[in-house]
């Protein structure tokens, strides 16, 4: 295992390759998997109702809060979950509350953690779904189960197998998964949160039409610039405007489509929100920042 390198070069190639696997396995076939893009090939290794990825999350809690309630319901208020994930406030159209102050140490936490609050989001919708107490404790069952399994794992059987080495292999397994969990924030972040993300009122879901639907997953999404390498270690959400549009098509396809996506926004007059990953990651963070004071003190939500 290079990660278990004596050197010190060795270790940090070893730990690069590691983190840059986790976010390949984390988003380009967890996220995409789960989201059933492949599951026309018939293949039950990579099909939706059987896949299970390689992070203390279970799969089939995240696809519910995920796929229905945050695809579904995108960026209405009160219906998608995803909005600040109760943790952060990311539009004025939440009310400011006192412990907002310390959304610094929040958001730092969030980032550095992030299967952990997608895996207690996940279970938190179970418990919202659920009307009965002995389902909610089979889904708490499963959620502790699959995250004991993914702690021995990571940071106790492949530790042990390097033997004398097992400090840097731990040490290599903490550091990888945290920069996965960084980078996944990122990409989740920078195509929800940047300025020109609209959020909606539950009445907008009321009568609302195939045409509307579409149009507000345009307008509560953002895109960002980066290299087909990075694209490929994000799951292609660097296109999550036409991620947002088509959820179920292979994210190979999005670069793609995002020409003739962009081509119908300029001919229709409606904004194609895009820009590089620093750009895009400056604006959320300005925004996640700048609302976390009282609003009488804050201009965050008029640079929106």
């Amino acid at each position: 295992m290079i990660a278990g390198s004596r050197s010190k070069k060795g270790w940090l190639l070893g730990t690069c390759a590691l983190a840059y696997s986790k976010s390949i396995e984390n988003m380009e076939l967890g996220h995409n998997i789960s989201h059933g893009q492949w599951d026309w090939m018939n293949d039950p290794e990579i099909h939706s109702s059987t896949w299970e990825w390689d992070m203390v999350g279970h799969s089939a809690q995240w696809r519910y809060s995920h796929n229905y309630r945050h695809h579904v319901f995108s960026n209405v208020l009160g219906m998608d979950e995803d909005i600040g994930y109760r943790l952060l406030r990311v539009t004025p159209d939440q009310p400011w509350r006192p412990w907002y102050l310390v959304t610094p140490l929040r958001n730092l936490l969030l980032a550095a953690t992030f299967e952990w609050g997608i895996a207690l989001h996940g279970l938190h919708s179970e418990r919202l779904r659920l009307d009965s107490s002995n389902s909610v404790a089979v889904e708490k069952r499963k959620f502790f189960g699959k995250a004991t399994r993914q702690l021995a794992k990571d940071y106790v059987v492949l530790p042990a197998l390097s033997t004398s080495r097992w400090r840097r292999t731990l040490a290599a397994n903490v550091a990888a998964n945290t920069l996965r969990n960084l980078w996944v924030y990122v990409n989740i972040i920078c195509g929800h949160v940047p300025g020109g993300a609209e959020t909606f009122d539950p009445a907008v879901v009321q009568d609302e039409t195939p045409g509307e639907w579409y149009l507000r997953q345009m307008l509560g999404t953002a895109n960002f610039e980066v290299s087909p390498l990075l694209a490929r270690s994000g799951g292609h959400l660097c296109y999550q405007i036409e991620h947002h549009l088509f959820p179920d098509l292979p994210s190979i396809r999005l670069p793609q489509i995002s020409v003739r996506v962009r081509e119908l926004c300029e001919k229709f007059d409606l904004p194609y929100n895009s820009a590089s990953l620093p750009r895009q990651l400056f604006r959320t963070q300005r925004i996640i920042h700048g609302l976390a004071i009282p609003d009488w003190l804050s201009s965050a939500g008029r640079r929106r």
